[in-house]
């Protein structure tokens, strides 16, 4: 990677001086200016340092936690090895698609995020219509994603009353009172004491690791210490026709231990020097995670004693029933468990605030319904209410669906894979276009940065701080464009051959419905209000 100097302000960019802008420092007057060149202004308060903001980034991706939690399509699909070397292939996917997206990020720190980048980047006779439709997946994406780490903290705590009391039979509405009360956590935290967000998340990532070394030295010292070969060998198939087949299918849950990588890009604009600091928290937060994710898949696997029980456990969740095997004790193995369970409650306290942010940034452009209120921003607490408020409501509307329908709750979540990777993968197509085509300069003292708003589409665009040069961005550039098709791909696929409908992956069918939405409220309506990232300053 190289790093180079942030431009300096030039006289062609007409921003005030800091003397103008009254009593601030030198950093937060830098800060301001970057955001006004890309049109925007600075109206959310800078409480996020680069630690802080690196808590923030493994503390919404919990790695090693959702590891667990989704253990159980790839015991199903690719087994033990299945799961070690699965690992390995999406951990070194994700490292090349945020490699890729941080050099988007270092360029233009907007909350926006993938969708102000394809504003920018994409030819301009479709930038403007491919901006929103990569913005609706966003927004679609994190809604699901919220929704998700609230009902898997639902499901859990029900999961390990059902082992501890093998008498309790679960109930979905049970599940859906709990959603609310996790959702109404994170709202109190977001807006009621959100000054104290980034001493949260600091607090929540030593935990994280504290938490971490706990479970690990625990299945250490208890576990049954397996044969390697079984755990780097042994190969399982769902039912498909060949391991291959089954290997990817398995990934799904893998895919997800990793989802929400780019949250630290969502709250960019409450980030001090956040060209720097974003890109290096969101690659520190996926070495960080990923090394501390594949320790525990392998500590999981050498301390199971029987792959089958684990599947079928009463929980629900095999890495309850692991643990219990590693320990022989269901007191420590509901302790085990509950710091899952308060770690992924923690998670949806920042997966709110990132969703909210999406929302907000995306009204501010005009391009939601009701945008005039969704882009207010409370003038005391500096955070937007109402973008807080909407995404927790819709969070807890969605949980009435679990009430009816299991499978199809499921499927409206589907979209936390579905949404996000497509965006990624436009966000990432459209840097390869303008990167290969001669798009961008490298900057210098006389060069302004590049005041990214209103169809100004890449003219003149600057790399930021954050750059893979040459032919290596290129390759990098490639291979994070040809890992998110292929998981995009098998993310519409069911975890074993359709038999019935209710085994059916319907993510396809929620993803195309709300781009089919989106296209048809962009033609209808949106078309007249959306210009791409509007110009405020």
């Amino acid at each position: 990677m190289e790093d180079h100097e942030l431009t300096q302000v030039s006289p062609a960019a007409k921003v005030p001086s800091r003397a103008q802008m009254g009593e601030i420092s030198q950093r937060e007057y830098e800060d301001r200016v970057q955001l006004m060149r890309l049109g925007k202004k600075s109206v959310l308060k800078r409480n996020f340092s680069f630690l802080t903001i690196l808590g923030f980034s493994c503390a919404v991706l919990v790695t090693w936690e959702g590891t667990l939690m989704s253990f159980a399509p790839g015991l199903i699909n690719g087994g033990p090895a299945g799961l070690v070397y699965g690992f390995l292939f999406v951990w070194a996917g994700n490292l090349t698609v945020f490699s890729t997206l941080c050099e988007l990020v270092s360029m233009a720190p907007t909350s926006g995020g993938q969708y102000h980048w394809v504003s920018m980047l994409a030819p301009r006779r479709c930038a403007r219509f491919l901006s929103y439709i990569t913005g609706w997946l966003t927004v679609a994406g994190w809604q699901g994603t919220a929704a998700s780490g609230a009902y898997l903290a639902g499901s859990m705590l029900q999961g390990v009353v059902a082992f501890t009391m093998p008498q309790y039979t679960g109930q979905t509405w049970q599940g859906t009172l709990i959603v609310w009360a996790v959702v109404l956590v994170a709202v109190f935290i977001n807006t009621v004491v959100s000054s104290a967000l980034p001493k949260i998340e600091g607090m929540i990532l030593v935990l994280h690791i504290v938490g971490f070394f706990g479970v690990l030295i625990t299945l250490l010292t208890f576990g049954a210490h397996g044969d390697a070969s079984e755990v780097f060998a042994n190969f399982r198939n769902g039912g498909w026709p060949t391991q291959g087949l089954s290997f990817f299918v398995g990934l799904l849950g893998l895919i997800f231990s990793f989802a929400g990588v780019d949250c630290s890009f969502h709250m960019c604009e409450e980030v001090q020097n956040p060209s720097v600091a974003v890109p290096r928290s969101i690659m520190g937060s996926l070495l960080i995670n990923g090394l501390m994710g594949l320790a525990m898949v392998i500590s999981m696997l050498f301390a199971a004693t029987d792959i089958d029980a684990a599947i079928n456990s009463k929980s629900g969740y095999p890495f309850i029933e692991i643990f219990f095997q590693a320990t022989g004790s269901k007191a420590g193995t509901a302790v085990m468990a509950s710091l899952i369970i308060f770690m992924t409650i923690s998670a949806v306290v920042g997966v709110i605030a990132t969703t909210s942010r999406m929302f907000w940034a995306f009204a501010r452009d005009r391009a939601l319904p009701a945008w005039r209120t969704l882009s207010k921003v409370d003038p005391t607490t500096h955070v937007p209410i109402w973008a807080i408020g909407v995404t927790s409501l819709i969070s807890c509307l969605l949980a009435l669906i679990n009430i009816g329908s299991t499978v199809v709750y499921n499927a409206l979540v589907s979209l936390s894979i579905c949404g996000l990777y497509s965006s990624y993968l436009i966000a990432s197509c459209t840097l390869l276009y303008r990167r290969t085509t001669g798009g961008f300069a490298m900057p210098d003292a006389s060069s302004p940065l590049p005041a990214l708003a209103e169809g100004d589409n890449a003219e003149g665009l600057i790399w930021g701080p954050w750059h893979v040069p040459g032919v290596l961005g290129i390759v990098n550039n490639s291979l994070a464009c040809a890992y998110l098709l292929t998981m995009l791909f098998f993310s519409f696929w069911p975890p074993a051959p359709v038999s019935d409908a209710k085994d059916m992956n319907f993510s396809v069918l929620m993803t195309g419905a709300v781009v089919i939405f989106s296209i048809v409220y962009y033609l209808v309506w949106a078309k007249r209000d959306y210009k791409g990232p509007i110009r405020e300053v």
